[in-house]
Formats: structure tokens, sequence, C-alpha cells
């Protein structure tokens, strides 16, 4: 059950600002009944030591390190010096969604991490491995693009993880509360990690990277995933602003990166084999954890 709130022509707004901001890559035509399915640039040794590393590190960093790692104090607290209160005023709009009961907030943070981390993904990867049947796929191209989905979702990750450390906002319902109450949440570690949202981010992430790959494949019925994927993605964010986790701006940028992601990792690692594209079978990736700065840090050559 979703969370009441308490001005729904906003979360409708709010839907239609978010959903259209990924870029859906146009389906392969070929002009006949049938789809041309197309091979990929793969290599399971750098592909899989790429995205397991990119994994560790993520989830690591929210698991074991976040307590180091985390701001323990807002860098973006949208306050002027003196107290007064400097939110914007699209993010301000942008809280009416919020559930108007404390219940209200729990059941969307609630929702948010079941559809976000549980049934999206779940459901991106039923949807991808059945077009690639119904396309006359081999196995073991689902396997490669399962591989090329969850490496996408977890570079995308990782760069929020890096940028919400480094940025330090303070959350909404954190902001609003007073000085001497901030420190008493459930969880003050998590308290000035605000931008960007990353379960919109991971959401965004998954569905576009999985329609890009889809695209490039050739497969049939890729609207499907468009049409289904997109709104789920985009309820995601607006639960996360229902439960008042985060802003507008926090929960859109974290659609617009984690598409960018998404269309990114497969176009500039896994084009078409055959094809023009950039030098990239050599390519090296490093990502490495810099504590003692306070941050995570990502570097690489493609």
């Amino acid at each position: 059950m979703l969370p009441a709130v308490r001005l729904p022509y906003r979360a409708f707004a709010v839907a239609v600002l978010l959903s259209v901001v990924p870029f859906a890559p146009a389906a392969a035509q070929d002009g006949s009944d049938e789809p041309r399915l197309h091979e990929l640039r793969f290599d399971w040794t750098r592909d899989g030591v790429s995205t397991g590393v990119a994994g560790v590190l993520w989830i690591s960093s929210e698991a074991f390190f976040k307590d180091n790692l985390a701001p323990a104090q807002c860098r973006w607290c949208d306050r002027a010096p003196d107290g007064t209160d400097r939110l914007n005023r699209l993010d301000r709009w942008g809280r009416g969604i919020v559930g108007s009961t404390p219940s209200a907030r729990k059941r969307a943070h609630n929702w948010s991490n079941i559809i976000g981390f549980g049934a999206l993904p779940a459901g991106v990867l039923g949807i991808q491995y059945a077009m690639g049947h119904g396309s006359g796929a081999p196995t073991r191209y689902f396997a490669q693009d399962a591989t090329i989905i969850v490496q996408s979702a977890v570079f995308a990750s990782l760069a929020n993880q890096t940028v919400k450390f480094i940025a330090g906002r303070e959350r909404p319902f954190v902001h609003v509360l007073p000085e001497d109450q901030k420190g008493l949440t459930d969880h003050p570690s998590d308290n000035n990690l605000s931008f960007y949202s990353g379960h919109t981010n991971l959401a965004f992430s998954l569905v576009v990277s999985a329609g890009t790959v889809a695209a490039l494949r050739g497969y049939k019925h890729q609207a499907w995933l468009w049409a289904v994927g997109l709104p789920v993605a985009t309820s995601v964010g607006l639960l996360r602003m229902g439960a008042d986790k985060h802003y507008l701006t926090d929960v859109a940028t974290g659609a617009l990166l984690g598409s960018a992601f998404g269309v990114a990792v497969p176009l500039l690692l896994h084009g078409r084999k055959g094809e023009a594209s950039p030098d990239i079978q050599s390519g090296q990736i490093q990502m490495a954890p810099v504590a003692s700065a306070r941050m995570m840090g990502i570097s690489g050559t493609f």
C-alpha cells in the first residue's frame, strides 16, 4: 500500500519530470519481422573482475565503513550561517508529497526498499531473459546481458556513494528537526547523505542499461521493458520523497546519472562486435577506497 500524500497533483507532476529524464535508445530495425541479433564485446575476466571489485567497494562502504566515511556534520545544509532556511523553491515544492504521518513515511521507506532492491532488479532481469528467449538468443547471451546490467548498476552506485560522502547534504527529515535533536535520529551516520538518491540512481541504471543492451542486441518487444521499467523506477524516486529521505533535486539527479551510466557502460564497454567504436579492449579499471580522505576514489582507462 503506497503512502498517503497531501497534494496528489504534485506527485503526478514530479512523476512526469522524472519519467522524461532518461533517453531510451531506439530499437534496432532491419525491415524484417525477425530481428538480427548481435554479438557484443564482452570479456568474462575483465567484466567479472571490474564488476566484482566495484560491487565489493559499494557494499562495504555502506555496510562497514559508512560511520567513518559519512560526514558527521552537513556540508550542504540549506541554511544560512545565522540559521535561516535557504531551501530552494523547487525542493520546497517537491516536499508537498511527503507522507503526512510517521506511519505513511515509514510505509514509503519500506516500499522503496522492496521495489528498489527486490522487485525491480528481479523484474528487469526477468524481462531481459524473456526478450532474449523470445528473440531466439542463445543462453549465453542472458548471462552476458545480466552481467552488463549489474555492472552498470554497481558502477553507478559506487559513483553515487562517492558523491554522497563528498556532498554531505542534510536529509529533508533532518533539516526540519531542531538542532539539538538531529543527533538523536535512528541512524545519525545517514543524516547527511541526501544528495543524490541512491535508490533512484540504482533503479534507473538497471532499467536503462537493460534497455540499452536489448537495443544493442536487437531483441524483439523492447517496448515492454521501457513501458514497465521507467514508471516503476520513477515510483522508487517518488517513494523516497514520500518517506522524506530525499528532495526532488536528489531524486532527479539520481534518475539522470543512473540513466547516464545505464547508457554509457553498455555502449562504451560492450558495443556490437565489428562496428566502429572506441578502442576499449585494453581498458583497465582500478577502484580503491581512500578512507583517510573520508571519500572513495575511482580511476581507470577506458
